[in-house]
């Protein structure tokens, strides 16, 4: 018997309490084979396991070997040794670049931002992944219409990132059950569960892994900080009083961990009324550039309370794939504007 028989059989070996065989889930380590005698390397983190698995194995092979060792090998797992904001690790040195979109309060259209802004990447050529890092309002799905796609697996047990308009994208709401399930975390387990979609997402070799953060100054935002180098901040803000209040200490934070600040983008910056194309400042005026100045960061663009981008957001038609001309260079502005600021335009 060759080991690529062997393996068909190891693939009826279910782990103990897990719907999915011990060989998709990566636990089958050396396999040796000499006359009617095999000895199979088990790879696992759960030694209380072993033996039930031992006897599966050794019950589907009886037929075919004499004499049958399985070995049991700790399984290497990934470092939890956390980084600092001064020296922090890597966990996606598949990337050239990471851009964290934060805003400093929900609401702005952050993710909206991250969108568009992860899709004009793509547009000049790049290759870009997109990392919903909002556990508790995971919206991207929506936006890129892959809200029903559930979490499939490769042969190297790596989690496959759903793919549209150009992007790969990974979202903790690609995980529950239904896109209405709530996700009541603690912070320390969305902390580990994002470590797990930079570490065990087959991302592949991207140009720019952009993360749309959760608003506010919490321990995720410190954590990929930590974990992350960061290439540059993008802080999304509307120009009303409250939002460049919040968005205020959103910079501070940046700039106390040391995280190299891209612009600011403000959003719903003014409406026009489509029947008598007047303008009107629903939010206020000028309160992006006032950030921009006070703090000394550049201005990334203005986007305006329009409709068309509202309803394409809503039914997954982001703004610079698939509204107009106009509509697009919006966007399209901010992400030159950012490169500009990178030193990549």
């Amino acid at each position: 018997m060759q080991t690529d028989e062997v393996k068909a059989l190891l693939q009826k070996v279910i782990y103990p309490q897990l719907d999915r065989d011990i060989l998709s889930l990566g636990a089958i380590g050396d396999i040796a084979i000499a006359n009617k005698s095999i000895t199979i390397k088990l790879l696992l983190n759960n030694e209380k396991v072993y033996r039930s698995i031992e006897d599966q194995i050794i019950d589907i092979l009886s037929l075919h070997f004499d004499k049958i060792e399985v070995v049991f090998q700790a399984k290497q797992t990934p470092s939890t040794a956390y980084g600092t904001t001064a020296k922090p690790n890597n966990r996606a040195a598949y990337a050239k670049n990471v851009i964290a979109v934060t805003s400093g309060k929900g609401g702005v259209g952050k993710s909206t931002v991250a969108v568009n802004l992860s899709i004009a990447l793509a547009q000049k050529g790049y290759k870009v992944g997109l990392l919903d890092a909002d556990v508790y309002g995971p919206n991207t799905p929506r936006m890129l219409q892959v809200a029903h796609e559930k979490l499939q697996w490769n042969d190297n047990n790596k989690i496959i990132p759903s793919q549209n308009f150009g992007i790969k994208v990974m979202s903790v709401g690609l995980t529950t059950p239904t896109p209405d399930t709530p996700l009541v975390w603690r912070s320390s387990v969305a902390i580990s569960a994002l470590i797990q979609f930079l570490e065990d997402v087959d991302w592949g070799e991207l140009d720019f892994l952009v993360i749309d953060m959760p608003p506010g100054t919490g321990d995720i935002q410190l954590t990929m900080a930590q974990e992350l180098p960061i290439s540059a901040g993008v802080i999304v803000t509307t120009p009303q009083k409250v939002a460049t209040d919040d968005v205020s200490r959103a910079v501070m934070m940046f700039k106390d961990i040391k995280v190299p600040i891209g612009g600011i983008v403000e959003n719903m910056s003014y409406f026009i009324a489509p029947d008598t194309l007047k303008r009107y400042d629903i939010f206020g005026t000028g309160g992006g550039e006032a950030i921009a100045t006070q703090y000394g960061v550049p201005l990334l663009g203005k986007v305006p309370l329009l409709m068309e981008i509202r309803s394409s957001s809503d039914e997954g038609k982001p703004a610079v794939a698939m509204c107009s001309e106009e509509i697009k260079a919006y966007y399209q502005t901010i992400t030159n504007n950012l490169l500009y600021e990178m030193g990549l335009f």
